[in-house]
């Protein structure tokens, strides 16, 4: 039975497709978590050097996300992802405290492009399994995300290796894309 509603849901809903780019700092996840989202499955990553894309079906959705390398000469190259962009994934390393500040710096400094003034922001607060991981809140302190004036955004706790949060996070964007969409 479960099939056939399956079934039936896939062929008379409306589907929806959206480009999201997932940016951060390196060594934050963020191919982790792309692959986990693909796959159901943790693969072993290395530095990603350009970006990698993947079409990620959830729901009545695809996402296509594109994974675009953290290392700081690649960041100047983030803009150019932004193009026709409806939300952006921003993931952060939460046990990273030494870095925390370089990471908010990035943050804001691309919000600030064009192309994202109207996308809504998620942020995966990546690595909570770690027992040196910051708290969400701390976080989003960190990151001056209560000061981000007319823009929606929502932090999501994660962990990439198990998987959890990642489903919740998309459920926001998916919730929040649809709003935007029914707005306009």
């Amino acid at each position: 039975m479960g099939k056939v509603m399956s079934r039936l849901a896939k062929r008379f809903l409306p589907r929806y497709e959206w480009r999201i780019p997932m940016v951060g700092l390196d060594s934050s996840g963020k191919t982790t978590i792309l692959y986990k989202l693909k796959l159901g499955d943790t693969v072993r990553t290395i530095p990603t050097i350009g970006f990698n894309v993947e079409s990620v079906e959830y729901k009545n959705a695809t996402f296509t996300i594109w994974d675009v390398g953290g290392q700081q000469k690649i960041r100047p190259l983030w803009r150019h992802y932004f193009q026709n962009t409806i939300g952006l994934i921003f993931v952060v390393d939460s046990s990273d405290r030494y870095r925390i500040i370089e990471a908010r710096n990035e943050l804001h400094n691309i919000l600030t492009d064009h192309e994202l003034r109207n996308a809504i922001l998620l942020v995966f607060a990546n690595k909570q399994d770690l027992s040196t991981a910051m708290s969400v809140a701390e976080i989003a302190d960190k990151l001056g995300l209560h000061s981000l004036q007319d823009r929606s955004w929502y932090i999501q706790s994660t962990s990439a290796i198990s998987g959890q949060g990642l489903y919740q996070g998309l459920d926001w964007l998916l919730d929040n894309i649809s709003t935007r969409k029914h707005e306009k």
